[in-house]
């Protein structure tokens, strides 16, 4: 019986799961679970995918966003009478808030310079100061006929010259930076067609 109970863990030694040995494939212990590697999908490179061409999401939002041309004499129909109609508004639902119609003719500036077309640059700072003037006629409340009528709007202009001040400066910066852009296009085309021209022929 003891030589029994000796021999009985020499015979169960070799029934013991063994390590795999490195680097081998496919050895895995006797009756233990089997685990399959499975590889992570490669992640999306930048610029690709949801981002088609590379281009930010902002951008094509922007892209969407409608980008007419308008003369000098459009722009400056466009920014009049779009003043005119929200001062109307602000009479209507708010009473005749100068604040809002100030916070209004910001946007309005920018996308009047934005629209212009690059030959009417120029006009932009010069259109918004003249639409602001005409859409603050009916927020400013004047009575009494024409002279109290002018006398309000003078008034009103004089409070808010900072949001006229404000709204013409958005407006020059952005057709100043438009200029300034076209220009270097306009360089860069001229010095293309310069090496161009100067090529040997073959």
């Amino acid at each position: 019986m003891e030589q029994h109970r000796t021999r009985t863990p020499q015979r169960r030694q070799p029934s013991q799961a063994q390590p795999a040995p490195s680097g081998g494939l496919g050895e895995v212990p006797a009756g233990g679970p089997v685990s399959v590697a499975v590889a992570p999908a490669p992640a999306t490179a930048p610029g690709r995918g949801s981002r088609p061409g590379g281009v930010p999401p902002v951008v094509l939002a922007l892209r969407r966003f409608p980008n007419p041309r308008l003369t000098g004499i459009g722009a400056g129909l466009f920014a009049t009478l779009t003043m005119f109609l929200l001062a109307c508004a602000d009479r209507l639902l708010l009473g005749g808030s100068e604040v809002v119609y100030g916070v209004l003719f910001l946007p309005v500036s920018a996308l009047t310079a934005l629209w212009v077309r690059p030959a009417d640059l120029v006009t932009a700072p010069i259109i918004v100061p003249i639409a602001f003037a005409v859409g603050v006629i009916p927020v400013a409340g004047g009575t009494g006929g024409f002279g109290g009528q002018a006398m309000a709007v003078v008034t009103a202009l004089a409070v808010h010259a900072g949001w006229l001040y404000g709204g013409t400066l958005v407006a020059g910066l952005i057709a100043t930076v438009r200029k300034v852009r076209q220009m270097r296009e306009r360089q860069r085309h001229l010095v293309r067609a310069d090496r161009a021209a100067r090529r040997p022929r073959a």
